[in-house]
């Protein structure tokens, strides 16, 4: 197997360890600086440049992208994926692990457990925000901070409106998230490898600092998870698009709560900590996988015209509920069901049998006209035309000019 790691950090302990894993299996790995790749959409296919010259065949790719040129990166793994190069990691799962706030919007419209989190612009809600979320103590977060920079603990409310007035005014956009006291400057790091976790660690902030990054000095132990704290974790992944992830979580009263979502997860704290080969898992992985590249089904199943992917919801009142898959009459209307959302669960793939409830979600694939006839309409009020003011438009006062 020929792998691309894409780094600009070749001397980084993470990719080493991931080019002596693939070498140590056998493997021809090669390490190439994403910035140096040029998007070729000129050619009759999908195709890359890399320093002026047409890139060769890889069968993998393992995208280490920084933040710092999510962008780029991201364009290029997704480029990648146009030529059915396998990545474990899609360009949408690194976008959206790496915007704070999209990952919470994500992760929160599929159930998963988070603390409490709320995002505002204007002054006057930031008061109310932090009482939302629980009032202060309360954590501030930029949307792009990584390696615990930009997270910031404010003790009080005003204190906590005086930060976010600050770095607003710097076009800074913050999160405001619940302080979890109970953790007490520990979390969770587990990294998922495909459907399942290969090592888990617990951080420890190091004295008074409630941070717990290893890059601001926290301490690091083995932990063996429950199986809770591994269904959260691989799932958190899972829905992000990731199949290699580091996922944060905060040891809660009400359970496993998750942070953050990785999408380059740093290997050297939780190798030493936990003395496992990582990297091998992760290389492992990619060696089954190879043969089956991802690819973006919603692209790929649109382009027959008039077919398309879909969610349809199944209402209380709906006449489907109480009737299984093969009674519902999908099959005959040219709609295929691929998985069926029942809460937190996720069956995919769906057999005839399954007895339809209210508030399933249905992932359909099929006609579209088909599936917009199944959407009920809202009512719509007859809008009423009201009688010119007086005034039509006001002078404007000198307060307002």
């Amino acid at each position: 197997m020929k792998i691309a790691i894409l780094s600009r950090a070749p001397r980084a302990y993470s990719t080493q360890r991931l080019r002596a894993a693939a070498i140590d299996r056998g493997h021809d790995v090669k390490v190439l600086n994403t910035l140096r790749f040029a998007i070729d959409l000129a050619s009759d296919e999908p195709d890359l440049q890399f320093r002026g010259r047409r890139l060769s065949d890889y069968d993998a790719i393992i995208p280490r992208i920084g933040n710092s040129i999510t962008y780029y990166g991201t364009a290029v793994v997704r480029q990648f994926e146009q030529m059915d190069v396998y990545t474990p990691n899609t360009a949408n799962g690194i976008a959206n692990s790496r915007d704070k706030l999209r990952a919470n919007q994500i992760l929160s419209r599929h159930g998963i457990a988070m603390p409490a989190t709320a995002f505002v612009r204007d002054r006057a809600d930031v008061v109310p925000a932090i009482e939302r979320v629980g009032g202060a103590p309360v954590v501030l977060k930029l949307l792009e901070g990584t390696q615990g920079i930009g997270v910031i603990l404010a003790p009080e409310i005003k204190v906590a409106e005086a930060i976010v007035e600050t770095l607003q005014s710097a076009r800074q956009n913050v999160l405001i998230q619940r302080f979890i006291k109970e953790s007490r400057g520990k979390d969770i790091r587990a990294l998922v490898v495909g459907d399942r976790v290969v090592a888990a660690m617990r951080r420890s902030a190091k004295g008074d600092e409630f941070r717990s990054n290893v890059h601001r000095g926290g301490s690091v132990e083995r932990v063996e998870l429950s199986e809770e704290y591994e269904r959260v974790a691989v799932r958190a992944a899972q829905i992000m698009g990731l199949k290699v992830a580091g996922v944060d979580m905060l040891e809660s009263d009400e359970g496993p709560l998750v942070m953050e979502v990785n999408s380059s997860p740093g290997l050297q704290g939780i190798e030493e900590a936990t003395k496992l080969d990582v990297a091998g898992a992760i290389v492992d992985y990619i060696a089954n996988q190879v043969a089956f590249p991802q690819i973006d089904v919603r692209e790929r199943l649109a382009v027959s015209t008039g077919y398309g992917v879909a969610e349809l919801v199944v209402h209380g009142d709906a006449e489907l509920v109480g009737t299984s898959l093969a009674e519902s009459g999908l099959r005959e209307r040219d709609v295929t069901v691929l998985t069926l959302h029942r809460g937190a669960s996720v069956i995919p793939n769906p057999k005839g049998s399954w007895v339809l409830e209210a508030e399933d979600r249905l992932l359909c694939w099929g006609k579209l006209e088909e599936m917009r006839s199944m959407i009920p309409e809202r009512p719509k009020r007859r809008p009423r035309v009201k009688k010119l003011p007086k005034n039509p438009i006001p002078e404007r006062t000198e307060t307002e000019e």
